[in-house]
């Protein structure tokens, strides 16, 4: 079975819960779109958070034969992967003086939605970055590795002068790395000065557009496809962009949402997202509150995500 955030949230009797559900939503236009298998079944039979699949390596290949002759076979490549579901969040706690003193602010829903943009751009920076080994499940540039969908750029569009040159040679890259997808992507995910660049290059092609999504967050399209800023991460002591640039290069990814391609992985029911908040009526001075999301991603198909890496921009 599948689910979305927004589904999840309609299977929530408590409006507090649908209100932490839709933060997350506003948070991440990634975890917005992104469709979840909420097939893991965990404490049962021993089991525990691990998604099990097939990933499709290369398709099969089809061909004209003559009468008389035998088809030469083309099988279809696969490979069984798993992957964990990990838990993330954090606590936070309150004096409820704070909450009583706080006039129009609300303490309680200021400290929930910081925890819970900490949170989404903690599954940003997995969901690129993560391994199994240490965190549970592979990232876009792990599952990516050695794969024909990892190109690389050519192209330099680091200054003001290079853009005005090398815009059209960009865009020609653009179109080979977007033909390598089965299918149009459903996210172009970057980082901030990637953005601002490709930005600038729709703009030259006509091909930008901007809208707004459900909550009025701003939504960048290059040739009708979302551009993410995946924004940073915290690692408890500096602030990291969750797609670098390093040496001045840096990378784009493309994704295709779906069971069949990139997806999310979270338990049976609707429990990807849970919260406890405090309630300030109750005794005790300090309360405390939590945030979770139990989520990790799965790639069905390499052919349904790819990278275009080496993008010289500064």
């Amino acid at each position: 079975m599948a689910i979305t955030l927004e589904q999840a949230k309609i299977s929530m009797a408590d409006k507090v819960d649908q209100q932490i559900v839709d933060m997350f939503r506003r948070s991440s236009l990634l975890l917005d779109n992104m469709v979840f298998d909420n097939a893991i079944s965990p404490g049962t039979g021993g089991s525990t958070l691990t998604y099990g699949y097939v990933q499709l390596k290369s398709p099969a290949t089809a061909q004209v034969r003559t009468v008389g002759s035998e088809y030469t076979p083309g099988e279809a490549k696969k490979e069984k992967k798993t992957a964990n579901a990990v838990i993330m969040g954090g606590a936070f706690t309150i004096d409820r003086v704070l909450q009583n003193t706080a006039g129009a602010a609300d303490e309680v829903a200021f400290q929930a939605e910081q925890k819970i943009k900490a949170t989404a751009n903690c599954f940003h920076n997995l969901a690129i970055n993560g391994e199994s080994e240490t965190h549970g499940f592979d990232g876009l540039k792990a599952l990516l590795a050695g794969t024909d969908n990892e190109l690389t750029s050519a192209v330099s569009i680091a200054t003001s002068a290079e853009l005005d040159e090398n815009y059209n040679a960009f865009l020609d890259e653009m179109d080979g790395f977007l033909a390598e997808l089965d299918g149009k992507p459903s996210l172009l995910l970057m980082n901030s000065q990637m953005l601002t660049k490709l930005r600038s290059i729709a703009r030259r092609a006509g091909y930008y557009e901007r809208t707004t999504d459900d909550f009025g967050n701003a939504v960048e399209t290059y040739a009708g496809i979302p551009m993410v800023d995946m924004g940073k991460y915290f690692d408890g002591e500096n602030s990291q962009e969750v797609i670098p640039t390093e040496g001045g290069k840096t990378a784009i990814y493309a994704v295709s949402l779906g069971l069949d391609g990139f997806h999310g992985i979270s338990p049976t029911g609707t429990g990807v997202i849970v919260s406890y908040l405090p309630d300030m009526q109750t005794p005790g001075a300090v309360k405390t509150g939590e945030v979770e999301l139990v989520a990790g991603v799965a790639l069905k198909s390499t052919r349904k995500a790819a990278v275009l890496q080496g993008i010289q921009v500064g």
